[in-house]
């Protein structure tokens, strides 16, 4: 079985323009050379600062935006444009989930009619799940009000949700629509772009559980892209690091935390604070050691003289695990 979505060499470049002719004088590189292999039922985590090209790489698999160079395979069809990704319909199979679940809901139509409208576009699938086929549609009238119910069902709201406005739910529970309408279509992967970065902590925790018992219940791909390591830990069983548009490491989510190699991944790892008072020290040193790292060698995981920093290509150390270094550091 092939891969489920597969991006290669993608670039996404923006123009600087300046003066009297607004002429172009540079290119701002959002997506510098990235490619990205998801497979079915697999979770994959995207982490960097802002900024780092992380968001672009979900708007470009949704067709939000246009790659400058590069290719997207789903399924090994080309989707690159958005022609192509119009021509096989892959809102139906790939779906994404915002950070600001107020903006993404339409404030003048009611949960129903939010939750009825992709079901009107793509139909009412027999069986729920990624693994199930979904050649057979319904758009039964009857059968997209009993798949709304349902869909409120499976995030834990209750019936009279229908009837009701966005701006009557909390954030948590806007965040809670939202993922179900991403499912409505009976989606193979969603893309969750911060899905929980302007939710409480404790709000937080409910909409990643119920996320991830959606994950495994019904074997969707999920791709989460964040800048709270955290969360990714807890949701991914694949992670890649970003900086500056470029992936600087790659692997599984034990790799990345336990195994760390390129000096960008250590910096982000040793951000996050100690659990306990006694731990604040040794996290202290910790952060001096690697910055003193960065200073030292900072000419072995970056291009010389690049402004802003340009990560090298990625070289291989596992099957699974690939660090952005000189390459001569890895055959010394």
């Amino acid at each position: 079985m092939g891969p489920l979505l597969e991006i290669k060499n993608l670039k996404v470049y923006y123009a600087e323009r300046a003066g009297f002719f607004n002429q172009v004088v540079d290119y701002i590189r959002a997506v510098d050379d990235i490619s990205l292999t998801i497979e079915e039922g697999k979770t994959y985590g995207l982490v960097g600062q802002s900024g780092s090209g992380k968001s672009t790489i979900g708007k470009i698999i949704v067709g939000l935006e246009e790659a400058t160079e590069g290719s997207v395979s789903y399924k090994g069809q080309d989707v690159t444009t958005k022609k192509q990704k119009k021509a096989l319909n892959l809102n139906k199979d790939v779906q994404m989930v915002f950070q600001d679940s107020q903006s993404s809901l339409n404030p003048r139509k009611t949960i129903g009619d939010i939750l009825a409208e992709p079901l009107k576009n793509f139909g009412v699938p027999n069986k729920i799940g990624a693994q199930h086929s979904d050649a057979d549609r319904s758009f039964d009238p009857d059968k997209i009000d009993a798949r709304i119910r349902e869909l409120l069902a499976i995030v834990g709201l209750p019936e009279r949700t229908i009837t009701q406005y966005p701006f009557q739910f909390s954030g948590g529970q806007r965040q809670r629509i939202v993922v179900a309408r991403a499912l409505a279509t009976n989606p193979k992967l969603i893309v969750a772009d911060e899905p929980v970065s302007a939710l409480d902590l404790s709000v937080q925790a409910q909409v990643l559980n119920f996320m991830k018992e959606i994950q495994k219940t019904y074997g969707i791909s999920f791709l989460f892209i964040s800048h709270d390591l955290g969360v990714v830990r807890y949701m991914t069983d694949n992670i890649a690091i970003m900086h500056h548009g470029r992936f600087v490491e790659v692997g599984t989510t034990d790799e990345i935390f336990e195994n760390p190699q390129h000096i960008y991944t250590k910096r982000l790892l040793a951000s996050i604070p100690s659990q306990t008072v006694a731990g604040r020290k040794a996290k202290r040193e910790e952060r001096i050691a690697v910055e003193k790292e960065f200073d030292e060698n900072r000419d072995r995981y970056y291009e010389e003289n690049s402004d802003p920093l340009r990560a090298y290509d990625l070289v291989k150390l596992t099957d699974t695990h690939a660090v952005s270094i000189q390459k001569e550091d890895e055959e010394s």
